[in-house]
């Protein structure tokens, strides 16, 4: 049998390094600072590592799913950070109802796009 898994980690760029960083510890992130060049991002059990490296065609296509307990509650904590008036280019766009439970989404400063929902119980 292998190893259990511990975690997934996936890689992220950024146009602005800065500017991310400053994003993702606004979002409620903590970061840790690995190199001038990279950093882990942490948020409870789920992380990822955000690096100084802008390539448009694949950030324009980079999307994450965070799940949540609770989207409606999430979506209230969102708002109250403003993060698009804190951030350049940052969208925060409503939740909306799908087939299988609710999202919504945020583009960050370097256009990463993020679903943020939960599943429908059952």
């Amino acid at each position: 049998m292998p190893s259990p898994i511990r975690s997934l980690r996936p890689f992220i760029g950024a146009k602005d390094f800065a500017v991310s960083r400053r994003f993702y510890t606004a979002f409620g992130f903590t970061e840790t600072a690995l190199s001038p060049a990279m950093s882990l991002f942490t948020l409870e059990s789920v992380s990822f590592y955000l690096q100084d490296a802008y390539v448009p065609e694949w950030l324009d296509n980079t999307m994450l799913f965070l799940e949540v307990e609770d989207v409606e509650q999430y979506w209230q904590h969102l708002a109250a950070l403003d993060l698009p008036g804190q951030f350049a280019g940052v969208k925060v766009l409503p939740i909306r109802e799908e087939a299988w439970g609710r999202e919504g989404f945020v583009h960050d400063p370097a256009g990463v796009l993020w679903h943020i929902g939960e599943f429908n119980k059952g």
